[in-house]
């Protein structure tokens, strides 16, 4: 069931995303050869704490962590290490925050230090295709317009769209209906309607899209070893076009 949020909620999920997008701002800094996600994670525990918010996903399902940081190979829900980032890595840092109940969800990838062309290629064309998708969570269209508007500019760019994990609804559920696929036919699924607040985070390899779960149980990562990466905001459907709650 979708669940539609008023105007009064929208604004408390708002909270929950500029503290989280403020994060965001101060992990920017942070990235860097020889810092560890782990660091990092620890940094956002305290943060959120510091701004009357909790990370949601630590315990969910028993995930044991604030973040999910995912280095290269990884397409999502990596563990945060103790192992130094290098330079030349890219590390999408995944989060939930809640304040006062309700939900806000972000991840963004990261360069570490000098990396290359086609790293930096990947980081800016998912960058952009997450926007393209935006673009598309208006009032009265489909989830697959969304869908279809990043399948065909990630494709078009050589680009492949991970089939495996998808954007989704959000409130005061992590994951509520409708499911946001990143890839698939225009003018199919859920229609769009003011008051809807969904996540789009496509993540898009180098590679094909064909991915593997590690021994945690969690941590996904490309089948070929190929560089994959992510870019997530939260959206409310608004009738003035999509609100961005995450930046």
């Amino acid at each position: 069931m979708i669940v539609i949020k008023s105007e009064t909620e929208i604004a408390k999920m708002r909270e929950a995303g500029k503290i989280l997008a403020a994060c965001h701002q101060e992990i920017r800094h942070m990235i860097r050869p020889g810092v560890t996600s782990w660091e990092i994670d620890q940094f956002v525990e305290s943060f959120l704490q510091k701004h009357g918010a909790t990370p949601e996903q630590k315990g969910y399902h028993g995930y044991p962590y604030a973040t999910c940081a995912s280095v290269n190979d990884v397409i999502c829900h990596g563990f945060p290490k103790k192992e130094p980032l290098k330079d030349g890595d890219i590390v999408t840092i995944d989060m939930v925050v809640n304040k006062d109940g309700w939900l806000a969800d972000s991840a963004w990838s990261y360069a570490c230090g000098t990396v290359s062309e086609e790293a930096r290629r990947l980081l800016d064309l998912t960058h952009k295709a997450l926007f393209i998708g935006i673009e598309q969570a208006v009032d009265g269209n489909r989830i697959g317009d969304i869908s279809h508007a990043i399948q065909k500019f990630a494709e078009a760019n050589g680009l492949a769209v991970v089939r495996d994990f998808t954007g989704h609804g959000i409130g005061q559920s992590m994951h509520e209906d409708p499911y946001v696929p990143h890839f698939g036919p225009a003018g199919k699924g859920a229609r769009l309607k003011e008051g809807m607040v969904i996540t789009i985070e496509p993540m898009l390899n180098l590679g094909t899209y064909h991915a593997k779960i590690d021994d945690d149980g969690w941590t996904a990562r490309t089948r070929d070893g190929a560089l994959s990466a992510q870019y997530e905001h939260t959206i409310a459907i608004t009738s003035n076009g999509p609100l961005i709650l995450t930046d």
